[in-house]
C-alpha cells in the first residue's frame, strides 16, 4: 500500500470515529423543556421512592402539593406548582407540575 492509500485508510478512520454516537443516554441527562418544567420537577425527581414526609423539611420556592393516594385535589392546571404524587405506601410515585 502506498502512503496515499495509508493517508485515505487514516482519514476514513478519523471520519467514522466522528460519526459514533455518544451511547445510551440516561433519564438524567434527557433534555427537559423549560416551558414544561417551570416548576423545575426535573430537580426533584430524586424523591421518586422516598415517603412522602421527606419533603416536609425542604424549602421551595414556589406552590408546591403532596399529593397521598386516593386524595382529593383540585384540576386547576397551574405549570408553576410543584406536586408529588404518593402511592398507598405513602411513597412518592412521581414529581411534577401542574
Amino acid at each position: 500500500m502506498t502512503i496515499y492509500g495509508k493517508i485515505a485508510v487514516v482519514t476514513a478512520l478519523m471520519a467514522l470515529s466522528g460519526c459514533q454516537s455518544a451511547g445510551n443516554k440516561g433519564a438524567a441527562s434527557a433534555a427537559v423543556d423549560p416551558e414544561l418544567d417551570r416548576c423545575g420537577a426535573s430537580q426533584y425527581q430524586q424523591y421518586v421512592g422516598k415517603p412522602l414526609s421527606s419533603i416536609n423539611d425542604v424549602r421551595f420556592e414556589g406552590p408546591v402539593r403532596a399529593i397521598p393516594h386516593n386524595s382529593a385535589v383540585t384540576m386547576d392546571f397551574n405549570l408553576n406548582r410543584l406536586n408529588f404524587m404518593g402511592d398507598q405506601q405513602q411513597k412518592i410515585t412521581s414529581v411534577y407540575c401542574g
